[in-house]
């Protein structure tokens, strides 16, 4: 009996597997051909192996409180890929529990009518792909490229045409190239890299970038490459105010500034999902915030919009960034000329004041400290709140939850519940912040909440957001949610 019962696990595993290798040449077709973004319950299916696309099916069962298989949207997509799609975001997950309701209906009459509205043909997205250059190939520049590289799809939508750097020597273009193809942090890259010398350019799975070198941002001619009407992202942090960045605006071929840092004065300050209604034509520069800006703000604007926040305290334990050092030397800070590998540093953070630039109506109720530890990625921000409401810790829990689950926060805020999650274990997080949700503490009306966030990864996906929403490239999403 019990190896009937352990080849019937086996049998129904393999079984699992196969679909889902049938799933996944399909997948790519509609994600290559026609922008077609599949996703179960929020979940994106992309250039995904075999497991996490069942993985993400598992997934579901947090939502539906059953399970959903591959067998269950196969069919879903099968009849997609049969249609001739306009670009849009679908969720075979949802329409997988939308047909098994229906009686009498094909699944590919059922698949036409709730995909009617982008059944139109293959259409562009943008009139032309929008041309995107990093100035600043560091940390989180290399990641951006990763993320840019990997949503390039039909490259009719966002382009990574060039990253602007300072030269380090005549073997600079093979060691960037090796540095985006191995991280000791994330991993190696996820495709091919090779370069090319003549045009002094790493191609990434087919998309060329260039390598420019200048010291100052107005002597670089950008349409001397071919770059036109570009967005520009700074991820040097060099220069955070108006005057600074507008150099970038000097160069031919730029036309559109974002930050990968807290803006200074009157730049606006966005965090993607929560004030997305300040990216406006008029405004050519924007600033994307901080990590922990990030992490936090989406958790205390639905913890505020629910129970409300009188006060509270942020503190973090950020993992130790380039501009510690990492052995005891000069700093012109305070504390952090120790070395970072070998020591917890109190220092200061702008998150708690960046939050109120975010969400006013938090403004003058929030202090902030961090607290840089021996770790390379992943830190955790500890939100200690006096809330409007009592509360207890199932209650507050069952909102974030749901919020994380099934709402238009669900790519900022994620959820665990899991007793043995440590900080490396959100290395690739695509999430703005996670919630920790075993370690949250409730009493009356106060509440202390804990939210972990890969501040590179996890960051660089939220500026990512904020630049499909620069460039207009902003996916239709289906199913349409049923009115109530």
């Amino acid at each position: 009996m019990k190896i009937q019962m352990q080849e019937r696990h086996l049998k129904e595993w393999q079984g699992q597997e196969e679909i889902a290798e049938r799933m996944l040449p399909i997948i790519g077709h509609l994600y290559r051909d026609n922008n077609i973004v599949t996703t179960v319950f929020g979940r994106t299916l992309g250039n995904s192996p075999t497991i996490d696309l069942l993985k993400a099916h598992r997934f579901a069962r947090l939502i539906l409180d059953s399970d959903l298989t591959v067998a269950d949207t196969f069919p879903i997509l099968e009849a997609m890929g049969r249609l001739d799609l306009a670009p849009a975001r679908i969720d075979i997950g949802r329409l997988a529990v939308r047909y098994q309701a229906q009686q009498g209906v094909s699944v590919d009459d059922f698949v036409r009518q709730e995909l009617a509205s982008v059944n139109t043909g293959r259409t562009p997205l943008l009139d032309e792909p929008k041309d995107i250059v990093l100035y600043g190939f560091g940390r989180i520049g290399r990641l951006l490229a990763r993320i840019l590289v990997e949503k390039a799809g039909s490259g009719e939508k966002l382009r990574l045409r060039a990253a602007v750097v300072r030269k380090g020597g005549a073997d600079d273009l093979v060691k960037r190239a090796s540095l985006l193809r191995r991280d000791s942090v994330h991993g190696p890259f996820h495709g091919i890299i090779t370069i090319d010398e003549e045009e002094n350019a790493i191609i990434a799975n087919g998309n060329m970038i260039r390598i420019i070198y200048s010291d100052a941002p107005e002597n670089v001619d950008y349409t001397e490459y071919g770059i036109h009407n570009a967005l520009l992202i700074d991820n040097t942090g060099k220069w955070r105010d108006r005057a600074g960045l507008e150099r970038h605006l000097k160069a031919k071929g730029i036309s559109q500034v974002l930050l990968t840092a807290p803006g200074k004065g009157d730049i606006p300050n966005v965090v993607a999902g929560i004030n997305n209604e300040l990216i406006v034509p008029e405004e050519k520069i924007f600033s994307a915030a901080s990590c922990t800006t990030n992490a936090i703000v989406p958790v205390l604007k639905v913890i505020n919009d629910r129970f409300g926040v009188v006060s509270g305290h942020v503190e973090t334990c950020h993992s130790y960034t380039n501009d510690q050092n990492l052995i005891d030397n000069y700093h012109k800070a305070d504390r952090r000329g120790r070395s970072a590998p070998l020591n917890m540093v109190i220092t200061e953070t702008g998150a708690a004041k960046a939050v109120a630039k975010v969400l006013p109506e938090l403004t003058g109720k929030l202090t902030g400290n961090a607290i840089r530890v021996p770790t390379p990625n992943v830190s955790l921000a500890i939100l200690n709140l006096e809330l409007s409401k009592a509360t207890t810790a199932e209650e507050l829990n069952a909102h974030l939850r749901d919020v994380s689950l099934d709402s238009p926060l669900q790519n900022q805020i994620d959820f665990t519940n899991s007793p043995d999650v440590v900080s490396s274990d959100f290395v690739g997080s695509r999430h703005a912040g996670v919630v920790d949700s075993l370690a949250t503490i409730v009493k009356e009306n106060h509440a202390v909440v804990y939210v972990w966030y890969d501040n590179e990864f996890g960051y660089s996906c939220q500026v990512v957001r904020m630049v499909q929403k620069m460039a207009g490239v902003e996916l239709p999403s289906l199913p349409i949610e049923a009115k109530a």
